[in-house]
Protein backbone atom coordinates (compact mmCIF):
# COMPACT_ATOMS: atom_id res chain seq x y z
CA UNK A 1 0.00 0.00 0.00
CA UNK A 2 2.63 2.40 1.07
CA UNK A 3 4.92 1.46 -2.45
CA UNK A 4 1.45 2.48 -4.16
CA UNK A 5 1.25 5.42 -2.61
CA UNK A 6 4.88 6.72 -3.13
CA UNK A 7 4.56 5.62 -6.82
CA UNK A 8 1.24 7.84 -7.02
CA UNK A 9 2.68 11.38 -6.20
CA UNK A 10 4.87 12.27 -8.92
CA UNK A 11 1.61 11.39 -10.39
CA UNK A 12 -0.11 14.06 -8.27
CA UNK A 13 2.78 16.23 -8.84
CA UNK A 14 2.77 16.57 -12.29
CA UNK A 15 -1.75 17.27 -12.06
CA UNK A 16 -0.80 20.14 -9.90
CA UNK A 17 2.09 21.56 -12.12
CA UNK A 18 0.00 20.78 -14.85
CA UNK A 19 -2.91 22.99 -13.34
CA UNK A 20 -0.92 25.71 -11.84
CA UNK A 21 1.07 26.60 -15.45
CA UNK A 22 -2.39 26.33 -17.19
CA UNK A 23 -3.73 29.01 -15.03
CA UNK A 24 -2.94 32.56 -16.14
CA UNK A 25 -4.34 36.03 -14.68
CA UNK A 26 -4.52 39.09 -16.64
CA UNK A 27 -4.44 42.73 -15.06
CA UNK A 28 -7.47 45.19 -16.26
CA UNK A 29 -5.70 47.02 -18.52
CA UNK A 30 -4.44 43.35 -19.92
CA UNK A 31 -5.84 40.95 -22.65
CA UNK A 32 -4.53 38.22 -23.78
CA UNK A 33 -4.53 36.84 -27.40
CA UNK A 34 -5.17 33.00 -26.99
CA UNK A 35 -3.57 30.72 -30.03
CA UNK A 36 -4.99 26.77 -30.20
CA UNK A 37 -2.32 24.13 -32.22
CA UNK A 38 -1.01 27.86 -33.94
CA UNK A 39 -4.69 28.95 -34.81
CA UNK A 40 -5.83 32.27 -33.34
CA UNK A 41 -8.67 30.78 -31.12
CA UNK A 42 -10.27 33.98 -29.35
CA UNK A 43 -9.39 37.27 -26.89
CA UNK A 44 -9.40 36.87 -23.51
CA UNK A 45 -9.25 38.59 -20.37
CA UNK A 46 -9.12 40.48 -17.92
CA UNK A 47 -9.16 37.77 -15.19
CA UNK A 48 -8.67 34.63 -14.39
CA UNK A 49 -7.89 32.77 -17.95
CA UNK A 50 -7.80 29.09 -18.38
CA UNK A 51 -4.77 28.20 -21.02
CA UNK A 52 -3.86 24.16 -21.36
CA UNK A 53 -0.77 23.80 -21.66
CA UNK A 54 0.56 21.80 -24.94
CA UNK A 55 -2.30 22.65 -26.99
CA UNK A 56 -2.59 26.55 -25.83
CA UNK A 57 -0.72 29.27 -25.92
CA UNK A 58 -1.56 32.57 -24.54
CA UNK A 59 0.29 36.78 -26.00
CA UNK A 60 -0.59 39.09 -23.24
CA UNK A 61 -1.35 42.56 -24.87
CA UNK A 62 -1.03 46.05 -22.85
CA UNK A 63 -4.18 48.05 -23.72
CA UNK A 64 -2.43 51.32 -21.98
CA UNK A 65 -1.08 54.45 -23.78
CA UNK A 66 2.41 54.02 -24.79
CA UNK A 67 4.59 56.88 -24.84
CA UNK A 68 6.82 56.34 -27.73
CA UNK A 69 10.36 59.01 -27.94
CA UNK A 70 10.93 59.88 -31.73
CA UNK A 71 14.74 60.13 -32.13
CA UNK A 72 16.11 62.91 -33.92
CA UNK A 73 15.68 62.71 -37.30
CA UNK A 74 17.58 65.20 -39.96
CA UNK A 75 15.02 67.09 -42.11
CA UNK A 76 15.57 69.22 -44.96
CA UNK A 77 12.67 71.48 -45.26
CA UNK A 78 11.00 72.87 -48.65
CA UNK A 79 13.44 75.81 -48.79
CA UNK A 80 16.82 73.63 -48.28
CA UNK A 81 17.72 74.20 -44.95
CA UNK A 82 18.64 71.18 -42.77
CA UNK A 83 17.35 70.80 -38.96
CA UNK A 84 17.09 67.87 -36.63
CA UNK A 85 13.33 66.86 -35.30
CA UNK A 86 12.05 64.76 -32.67
CA UNK A 87 8.95 63.83 -31.27
CA UNK A 88 6.81 62.09 -28.89
CA UNK A 89 3.85 59.88 -30.12
CA UNK A 90 1.68 58.62 -27.82
CA UNK A 91 -0.47 55.73 -29.09
CA UNK A 92 -2.19 52.69 -27.79
CA UNK A 93 -3.84 49.41 -29.05
CA UNK A 94 -7.23 48.69 -29.83
CA UNK A 95 -7.90 45.47 -31.49
CA UNK A 96 -5.21 42.82 -29.67
CA UNK A 97 -5.92 40.27 -32.27
CA UNK A 98 -4.44 42.65 -35.48
CA UNK A 99 -1.42 43.90 -33.18
CA UNK A 100 0.05 40.23 -32.54
CA UNK A 101 -1.18 39.05 -36.11
CA UNK A 102 -0.84 41.70 -38.42
CA UNK A 103 2.52 42.79 -37.71
CA UNK A 104 5.79 40.87 -35.88
CA UNK A 105 6.55 43.67 -33.30
CA UNK A 106 3.69 46.64 -33.21
CA UNK A 107 6.15 48.46 -31.05
CA UNK A 108 9.32 48.58 -33.82
CA UNK A 109 6.37 48.49 -36.71
CA UNK A 110 5.07 52.24 -35.29
CA UNK A 111 8.23 53.79 -34.12
CA UNK A 112 9.76 53.37 -37.78
CA UNK A 113 6.89 54.35 -39.13
CA UNK A 114 6.32 57.32 -36.95
CA UNK A 115 9.96 58.33 -37.94
CA UNK A 116 9.45 57.96 -41.72
CA UNK A 117 6.37 59.77 -41.49
CA UNK A 118 7.81 63.31 -39.61
CA UNK A 119 10.57 63.27 -42.09
CA UNK A 120 7.87 62.86 -44.92
CA UNK A 121 5.89 65.42 -43.75
CA UNK A 122 8.03 68.72 -42.41
CA UNK A 123 9.84 67.70 -45.50
CA UNK A 124 7.06 69.55 -47.45
CA UNK A 125 7.18 73.03 -45.32
CA UNK A 126 9.54 75.74 -45.35
CA UNK A 127 11.26 76.50 -42.03
CA UNK A 128 8.99 79.83 -41.03
CA UNK A 129 6.03 76.81 -41.41
CA UNK A 130 7.67 74.48 -39.50
CA UNK A 131 8.56 77.07 -36.57
CA UNK A 132 4.99 78.98 -36.50
CA UNK A 133 2.51 76.14 -37.76
CA UNK A 134 3.93 73.41 -35.06
CA UNK A 135 0.57 72.88 -34.27
CA UNK A 136 -1.30 72.24 -37.69
CA UNK A 137 1.93 70.03 -38.17
CA UNK A 138 1.34 68.04 -35.52
CA UNK A 139 -2.18 67.31 -35.83
CA UNK A 140 -0.77 66.05 -39.99
CA UNK A 141 1.74 63.73 -38.89
CA UNK A 142 -0.96 62.22 -36.24
CA UNK A 143 -4.04 61.70 -38.85
CA UNK A 144 -1.07 60.14 -40.95
CA UNK A 145 0.36 57.69 -38.50
CA UNK A 146 -3.63 57.10 -37.35
CA UNK A 147 -4.61 55.88 -40.76
CA UNK A 148 -1.68 53.83 -41.79
CA UNK A 149 -1.64 52.27 -38.46
CA UNK A 150 -5.30 51.10 -38.22
CA UNK A 151 -4.74 47.82 -40.07
CA UNK A 152 -2.38 47.18 -36.61
CA UNK A 153 -5.08 47.59 -34.27
CA UNK A 154 -3.21 50.56 -33.34
CA UNK A 155 -4.66 54.33 -32.34
CA UNK A 156 -2.23 57.15 -32.69
CA UNK A 157 -4.04 59.54 -30.11
CA UNK A 158 -1.55 62.33 -30.48
CA UNK A 159 2.16 63.54 -31.94
CA UNK A 160 4.06 66.40 -30.56
CA UNK A 161 7.03 67.92 -32.02
CA UNK A 162 9.43 68.52 -29.11
CA UNK A 163 12.50 70.72 -30.61
CA UNK A 164 13.42 72.06 -33.76
CA UNK A 165 17.30 72.12 -34.00
CA UNK A 166 19.32 74.61 -36.31
CA UNK A 167 22.84 74.65 -37.07
CA UNK A 168 24.58 77.67 -36.05
CA UNK A 169 25.50 79.37 -39.31
CA UNK A 170 21.66 78.84 -39.85
CA UNK A 171 20.71 80.76 -35.91
CA UNK A 172 22.95 83.81 -37.09
CA UNK A 173 21.20 84.09 -40.79
CA UNK A 174 17.79 83.92 -39.08
CA UNK A 175 18.91 86.80 -36.92
CA UNK A 176 20.66 89.00 -39.79
CA UNK A 177 16.98 88.45 -41.13
CA UNK A 178 14.71 89.45 -38.67
CA UNK A 179 16.94 92.82 -37.78
CA UNK A 180 16.59 93.46 -41.77
CA UNK A 181 12.99 93.12 -40.89
CA UNK A 182 12.75 95.38 -37.90
CA UNK A 183 14.80 97.83 -40.17
CA UNK A 184 12.36 98.03 -42.80
CA UNK A 185 9.17 97.90 -40.46
CA UNK A 186 11.17 101.46 -38.90
CA UNK A 187 11.45 102.96 -42.23
CA UNK A 188 8.24 102.04 -43.42
CA UNK A 189 6.75 103.41 -40.11
CA UNK A 190 8.79 106.76 -40.11
CA UNK A 191 7.86 107.22 -44.08
CA UNK A 192 4.07 106.84 -43.14
CA UNK A 193 4.39 109.49 -40.52
CA UNK A 194 6.28 111.70 -43.07
CA UNK A 195 3.59 111.48 -45.24
CA UNK A 196 1.10 112.15 -43.02
CA UNK A 197 2.72 115.00 -41.67
CA UNK A 198 2.78 116.55 -45.25
CA UNK A 199 -0.80 115.83 -45.94
CA UNK A 200 -1.77 117.14 -42.65
CA UNK A 201 0.69 120.87 -43.83
CA UNK A 202 -1.36 120.71 -47.19
CA UNK A 203 -4.32 120.55 -45.72
CA UNK A 204 -3.40 123.26 -43.44
CA UNK A 205 -1.93 125.62 -46.16
CA UNK A 206 -5.05 125.18 -48.43
CA UNK A 207 -7.63 126.07 -45.03
CA UNK A 208 -4.85 129.85 -44.26
CA UNK A 209 -5.00 129.71 -48.26
CA UNK A 210 -9.06 130.51 -48.20
CA UNK A 211 -8.76 131.96 -44.79
CA UNK A 212 -7.20 134.96 -44.44
CA UNK A 213 -8.07 136.24 -41.23
CA UNK A 214 -6.86 132.36 -39.99
CA UNK A 215 -3.46 133.25 -41.02
CA UNK A 216 -3.38 136.40 -39.14
CA UNK A 217 -4.99 134.12 -36.09
CA UNK A 218 -1.68 131.85 -36.06
CA UNK A 219 0.40 134.72 -36.68
CA UNK A 220 -0.65 136.27 -33.38
CA UNK A 221 -0.36 133.00 -31.48
CA UNK A 222 2.65 132.48 -32.45
CA UNK A 223 4.09 135.90 -31.35
CA UNK A 224 2.18 134.96 -27.78
CA UNK A 225 4.16 131.94 -27.77
CA UNK A 226 7.35 133.38 -28.56
CA UNK A 227 7.16 136.17 -26.07
CA UNK A 228 6.45 133.67 -23.37
CA UNK A 229 10.40 133.13 -23.42
CA UNK A 230 12.08 136.10 -22.22
CA UNK A 231 15.63 134.90 -22.35
CA UNK A 232 16.10 136.06 -25.64
CA UNK A 233 15.73 138.67 -27.96
CA UNK A 234 13.28 138.75 -31.25
CA UNK A 235 13.21 140.63 -34.22
CA UNK A 236 10.38 139.60 -36.31
CA UNK A 237 8.54 141.50 -39.31
CA UNK A 238 4.53 142.23 -38.90
CA UNK A 239 2.77 142.26 -42.13
CA UNK A 240 1.86 145.23 -43.65
CA UNK A 241 -2.08 143.94 -43.94
CA UNK A 242 -1.81 143.25 -40.22
CA UNK A 243 -1.32 146.53 -39.34
CA UNK A 244 -3.66 148.19 -41.31
CA UNK A 245 -6.50 145.95 -40.17
CA UNK A 246 -4.98 146.53 -36.20
CA UNK A 247 -5.50 150.45 -37.12
CA UNK A 248 -8.23 150.57 -39.03
CA UNK A 249 -9.85 149.11 -36.36
CA UNK A 250 -8.56 151.73 -33.89
CA UNK A 251 -9.54 154.29 -36.47
CA UNK A 252 -6.35 155.59 -37.08
CA UNK A 253 -4.72 156.10 -40.62
CA UNK A 254 -1.34 154.06 -41.13
CA UNK A 255 1.30 156.86 -42.35
CA UNK A 256 1.78 156.88 -46.11
CA UNK A 257 5.64 155.89 -47.24
CA UNK A 258 7.22 159.20 -48.14
CA UNK A 259 9.08 159.25 -51.41
CA UNK A 260 11.67 161.70 -52.38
Amino acid sequence: MFDLQVGFLPFVAVLVLFVFSSIKILREYERGVIFLLGRFWKVKGPGLVIVIPGLQQIVKVDLRVVTMDVPSQDVISRDNVSVQVNAIVFFRVVDPEKAIIQVENYLVATSQLAQTTLRAVLGKHELDEMLIERERLNIDVQQILDAQTDSWGIKVANVEIKHIDLNESMIRAIARQAEAERERRAKVIHAEGERQAAQALIEAAEMLAREPAAMQLRYLQTLTQVAGDKSSTLVFPVPVDLVGSLLGRSGTTPPAASSN
